[in-house]
Order: structure tokens, then sequence, then C-alpha cells
């Protein structure tokens, strides 16, 4: 059946055909595309004097004249000396027949494809609109495209085009490997510090190498794997995660004839019964803090709040938030298998709309003297609850032989001869005469001219909590708002470093896991997973702290919060813990990191849902990524996927169609829609 094109003509212009006058321009494919979609034309030329204007509609094969068109696809002058090898086709949503794409030089038809067979989507994937709305935060690709300049969107540029990466965190490293994949080679990766990994920081302590097992996790630590629901006896991989495995997977391949930068996960424990637990300042005879078990196996040693003024109000508030928030195990098995989908269902929910502070106070009308008691004064929003209570209650976890430093080790050999260390970017500047990107540094901290560098585009991979101290372009609003206001969470970490892993002989043992005490400013206590019961001297993660008490920490000299945590570990072990510590340790803040400035993103009441859309489109030759720009935050997870959706759209951006969806039906892009 033949499509339904407009007649704009009158009835003796119907009977007129353009015939094709010259052979110019051929079509080389595709002849089978879906509705809906975006496709790259791949086209050539038999005539090498040919310049001029182009234009290129889609219509009945046999129409008679341009302006029966079903649509436009686009249109652009062609140089003898710069020939396109391909063009960019939107389909549009409601093209559902046969055709062909027709190519008009003026009123002369200078080439003609093959017929085309239209056919609706059918994806293994879920379509964008099924999972979100295509105004909020999900990447769209064909919507991208579609809110374009029809002619800046038409003509695919050259591989050839010249990328800043700035940044070399996982983000910022996933966005090189994804670019040399398809076939684009001028990058280059500029550092602030003298390392690459971003926020993975692994130390390792007594000046130790990775094979002497002596090192703890200053930054991330692990890898939730699957969860299983007691209620069903099932097993749900999370799904979201496993980009990460892919990851190493990938660089082993890459690496393989260097075994010695090879990514290897093993597993992590994450909770074991004799760890030390909250015991409300209880101690046992010896003067030890109990453990889990112990506190388990004697409910009176449980820790228990100071009672609210008002308990029955209290617990109501307690149940309304519970029921409000609707975390139930089914829909943890569905964030488990899709959190994309769990995010659009937590907007409609309205969980990004009230803190449950707010909603305590002024949905359900509490006195506020209740609802500090319950919620405390936290502005974010509640969404939060939903995709961690998921993950962390995984049953299965792993981690990285020889520490999660081996992700970035890994990247080293592909990425040394394109990355310059220790060259902090000060700003960017837009050049509107040439349509590119400058990043601008300072060797010299008071010289008031900087260095620069100019490139096609930029993919910026720093935390906000750093861009906003740039001087840069005059981005849109809501872009600079983000990179102005966003919020990011403090947290600090001590690594002790002891003569043996001695709360492995301990009776009880210690076995792996993280636990908590009731000493302020301790937080979790968490032990090695790796190499149990070995001789090797050992190292604890002996307080990680975050939220408002890692504030006053970071406040604290080395030597001061050391001493502190320290002591604990007296308390939590007994006098072998001070016998055993040699006064090697780790500390770090991640609130007063130069590089870093925050741990990691924690969106204030609003910021989430409002932020997330202006990510997604591409000002001035910049493109955004990072944690902080994903939908889940502080995991290396969203930092890759961040990647995936940055370099997606940095390919459509230059009209490299086919390689945008090749990095997306490689890398797991499950909701990018193309």
């Amino acid at each position: 059946m033949k499509l339904h094109f407009t007649v704009l003509s009158s009835l003796a212009s119907l009977s007129l055909s353009s015939p094709v006058i010259s052979n110019t321009l051929h079509f080389k494919g595709p002849f089978r595309v879906t509705s809906d979609s975006i496709h790259n034309i791949h086209i050539d030329f038999s005539d090498d004097s040919f310049e001029g204007e182009v234009r290129v509609a889609y219509g009945d094969c046999d129409m008679p004249v341009a302006y029966q068109m079903h649509h436009e696809v686009g249109s652009t002058y062609i140089r003898r000396d710069a020939r396109p090898e391909r063009l960019v086709w939107i389909v549009p949503e409601e093209t559902t027949a046969q055709g062909c794409l027709h190519a008009y030089s003026g009123s002369v038809l200078i080439g003609r494809s093959s017929p085309i067979e239209i056919s609706q989507p059918i994806r293994k994937r879920q379509k964008i609109s099924e999972v979100a709305e295509t105004s909020g935060p999900w990447f769209d690709g064909v919507a991208y495209m579609k809110s374009k300049n029809n002619s800046a969107a038409f003509v695919a540029q050259a591989k050839g085009k010249k990328i800043a990466i700035v940044g070399g965190g996982m983000s910022g490293l996933l966005t090189s490997l994804l670019l040399s994949s398809v076939g684009i080679e001028d990058w280059h990766i500029h550092e602030s510090s003298q390392r690459i990994g971003g926020r993975i920081r692994t130390k390792y302590l007594a000046n130790s190498t990775p094979e002497e097992y002596q090192y703890q996790e200053m930054g991330p630590m692990r890898f939730p794997v699957s969860v299983k629901y007691a209620d069903t006896n099932e097993t749900f991989d999370i799904e979201d995660h496993k980009m990460v495995f892919q990851l190493g997977a990938t660089l082993n391949e890459m690496n393989k004839q260097d075994p010695k930068v090879a990514v290897k996960f093993i597993p992590w424990i994450q909770s074991s019964p004799n760890l030390p637990a909250n015991s409300n300042g209880y101690r046992l005879p010896n003067g030890r803090i109990p453990s889990a078990a112990q506190i388990a196996a004697n409910s009176s040693l449980r820790y228990h709040a100071a009672a609210a003024s008002n308990p029955e109000a209290a617990e109501h508030a307690s149940e309304e938030i519970e029921k409000f928030i609707g975390l139930t195990p089914e829909l943890m098995r569905n964030v488990s298998r899709n959190v994309f989908q769990a995010h659009k269902e937590a907007t409609e929910k309205g969980l990004f709309h009230w803190s449950e502070a707010n909603y305590l106070r002024y949905t359900l009308g509490l006195d506020a003297d209740t609802v500090d008691y319950v919620a405390g004064t936290s502005g974010g929003h509640m969404f939060g609850e939903w995709y961690d209570s998921v993950y962390f209650a995984a049953t299965t976890w792993r981690t990285i032989d020889k520490g999660l430093e081996s992700l970035p080790r890994a990247f080293l050999p592909l990425v040394k001869d394109k990355l310059t260390l220790g060259r902090a970017i000060d700003g960017l500047s837009y050049n509107n005469d040439t349509d590119k990107i400058s990043i601008t540094w300072r060797e010299n901290p008071f010289g008031m001219t900087p260095e620069s560098e100019e490139y096609d585009y930029a993919v910026v991979a720093v935390p906000f909590s750093k861009v906003r101290l740039w001087r840069m372009p005059k981005y849109s609003s809501l872009l600079s708002r983000a990179i102005t206001t966003l919020n990011y969470q403090q947290s600090c970490k001590v690594a002790l470093h002891y003569k043996t892993r001695f709360w492995e002989k301990l009776d009880p043992p210690i076995i792996g896991g993280c636990g908590a005490t009731d000493i302020p400013g301790i937080g979790s206590v968490c032990y090695p997973a790796y190499a149990i019961n070995s001789s090797w001297p050992g190292v604890i993660l002996a307080s990680y702290s975050s939220g408002t008490p890692a504030r006053s920490l970071a406040a604290l000299s080395d030597k001061d919060h050391v001493g502190l945590v320290q002591r604990a570990m007296i308390e939590v072990h007994g006098e072998v813990a001070a016998e055993q510590f040699t006064g090697f340790y780790d500390r770090q803040c991640w609130e007063v990191d130069k590089h870093q400035a925050g741990a990691w993103a924690a969106p204030n009441l609003g910021q989430e849902d409002l932020y997330l859309p202006a990510y997604y489109q591409t000002e001035f030759k910049t493109i955004f990524v990072g944690e902080h720009t994903s939908y889940t935050h502080a995991w290396i997870f969203s930092a890759l996927d961040s990647a995936v959706r940055g370099t997606t759209q940095l390919l459509l951006d230059m009209g490299l169609v086919d390689e945008a969806k090749q990095v997306v039906e490689q890398w797991m892009g499950r909701w990018i829609h193309l």
C-alpha cells in the first residue's frame, strides 16, 4: 500500500514528473529501517565535479515532484573537496509503508534509493516511552535529534574530531574506551591529580605492594551481585551493576598479553556474626564491645534510642513513612531487575517531591519535635531508600582482588599516551567563530593569562563540586544552577595497619564484614575479605563515617582523628589492638580532598528530577558525565552508566548514528532509545 502524501500541487502538476537527470548521488543503504528511530544513510557520488545544494526527501518511489514527499530528511551544501559519506535520517513514527529516498539539487533529481522497507520497532529492550516520559531524565536519542536544527543534524561528521576528556575517573576512562571502540582516536584525558581512577582510592599501607595484601579501600569497596528473597526463595541478579563486571572482562581481553593488570573479581563478605555492633554503651565484662551475635542472643543489649517526647506520635510517623515509601519485597525485586523503571515509579509516587521530614510535617501535619525525632532534618528525596535498600540487601557481593585500584590500573596501558596528569583545569571557553571549546589551566596560580587548548568537543567528567569554581560559557539557567548548587555528601575513612590479622584469631573470630559501634565518630568498621587467615600483616577500615559527623571529623588533625579511631579499636578488640598497631595509617576525608571536594552527589529535595534533563543537552560543545549525572549516586556503576549516555550523546551530535547504536548495544544502554 502506498503512503498517503500531502498533495500541494494542482492536478495539472501531478501529471508532470522530474526524471533522474543525472545519477550523481548513490544511496548505499540501509534499505530496511524502523519507524521512530535514527539511522545513518550511506551515500557516495559518481560525479567528482558536482558541487551544490542537496536536499534529501522520503516519499513514494515514483513520486513526480519533491513537494509530494512524505517528509524532508535534510539538506546540505556539497563541496568538491568535502563530500559526506553518510547522512542522518530521523525516521518519523508515522512512517509505516515502503518508499524511497530522493536527492534533489534544485529541481533536478540526482539520485533515488532502492525501495526501503519501514517496519515497526521490535526492540530487545523496552521502548523509552514505556519506562519514562520523553521530557524526563531518560536519554531519548530520537527526541534528542529531533530537537536539533535539521540541517545541523543531517551530515555525519568525520571521526577525526578532537575530543577533550576532562577528568580521569571511571566515567572519563570509560568514555575514552568507548570512543576508541568506534574508531575515534583523537581524544586526550586531562587529570588534575598524579593518578587516574578518581574516587577509587585503594591504599597499600606500610609501603606494601598489591601482592602483599595490606590494603584498604578509601573510596568504593564492593559490588552487589544478587539478592535472595526468603519469601519466595528466589534469587535475582542486580542488573545495573553488571556493567562493572563487563568492564573488567573487556579490560582483561584488551590486556591479555599483560596479566599484571588483570582485573579479578573475588567474593566480598558484607556481614558476619562476630562483627562489633551498637550496644548503646553496654560493654562486656572484659571491657570489649559486644558482637552482633551476642546482641542478637540478648535483646537487652540492643541499641535503643532515647524515648520520644510523644512515643505514640513517633510510632505513627514511622509507620506512615514506611507506608509511603512502600518498599515491599515485590518492589525490591523490581528495583533489582530494573532501576530505571523504579525511577519512573518513584517519580509517579512523588518520592522526589518529598523528604521524609517534609512529608511528615506538611502532609501529615505532625509536630516538629516528632518529625525531627523520626526523620531528622534531611533535605534529600526518598528514591535513594529504594535502590540503596536493594543494593544493601544483596546476599552475594564481589570486590576486586588486590584492590579496586586494579580497574584504573588496567586502563593505564590503554590511555598512558593520551593522558596528562597534574593538570587542574580551571575553565572552559567557547569560540563562536570556530564553534569549538577550549579548556584552560594555569601553570602559575598567580598568572592572569591561562594556558589553553582548543577542541571540537569537551566531555567533562569532573564533579560539580569542583566545576563550580571554573570560568565557563553562559550555559542555560538550569544547567548553571545544577553546577552551582548540586549537593554533595561528605565522608571520612581511616585505615589502620597491624602486625598480624589478629581479629581472625580472637575468640570468637571476626571473618570479614562491616560492623558498627556506639563510639562517636567511628561509624562502620570493615574487615578485609581477602587473604583470610593468611600470615600477612593486616589492615582494618577502622572508621567509615558519612554525613554530618564526617564534617566534624574532617576538622580534626590526622593525629587526633587516628588516635580516636585507634582507641576505638582497643575498645572493640581489647589490648591486642594496641600491641599489634604498627603506627601506619591512611586517612581520607572527601569533602576536603582538593580533587573531589565531596564523597558523592547527594541531591537535595527537588534537585534530582529537576536537574537530570539538563545534563542530556550539549551546550557550547560540552557534555557532562559522572555519577552526579546518573539516576543513582555513589556507585561505580553510576559513573559507567553516565559515560555510556555521554558518549552516545556525543556520537549523535556528530551524526555517527551507527557508532552510537554500537555503544548502546555493547554496553548495556538498555534504556537509550535510538
